[in-house]
């Protein structure tokens, strides 16, 4: 590369690492807060494995997050369409999944299969509950979150590390100004 092409790169690679850096920064922020307010395994009691149905679809209004610019401006907000589903055995659990498009969804509710998903209660939170995946437990479900949380903390701080030593290396390197004699 032409070391004047370097040069015009060198103020956008400097923005996209400082982007990258606040980036970073929030994102360990925010994993470390979501880290610290995980309810413990020995907090959930397993209600067990229910059946749940597809009743109705239905749109919702959510922030339009894909969005940049005057786009996101233009649209702050973008319509989803939610799988409403029961439990079969009435006692009340219901479980939300969000389908591609409002077919799709139809379609989930048009054939009627039954998902098997296991219920957690929260007893600190009266009538608060969670459903997961039938195989799972509360152990490996707080486990998978508080790995994920870790993950982007892991590499939120290691990017900064790289971010402050590769300036430590490019401050070292710069030739450093004599104090005039007096």
């Amino acid at each position: 590369i032409p070391e004047m092409s370097i040069k015009k790169l060198k103020p956008f690679i400097t923005v996209a690492g400082i982007m990258l850096l606040l980036a970073s920064a929030a994102m360990g922020y925010f994993s470390a807060q979501r880290l610290s307010s995980i309810i413990p395994a020995s907090d959930y009691e397993d209600k067990g494995v229910y059946s749940f149905v597809p009743v109705r679809v239905l749109p919702v209004q959510v922030e339009n997050t894909g969005a940049t610019g005057r786009a996101r401006r233009m649209n702050p907000t973008k319509t989803v369409y939610v799988v409403h589903y029961r439990d079969t055995s009435k006692k009340g659990y219901q479980w939300k999944f969000q389908a591609a498009t409002r077919e799709t969804g139809q379609k989930i509710v048009n054939q009627r299969i039954a998902v098997e998903r296991r219920v957690l209660s929260i007893p600190a939170d009266k009538h608060s509950y969670i459903t997961i995946e039938s195989e799972e437990t509360a152990e490996s479900y707080t486990a998978k979150l508080q790995q994920k949380n870790i993950m982007i903390l892991a590499f939120s701080g290691i990017y900064i590390l790289l971010y402050a030593a590769t300036w430590g290396v490019i401050l070292m390197k710069r030739p450093r100004k004599e104090a005039p004699a007096s």
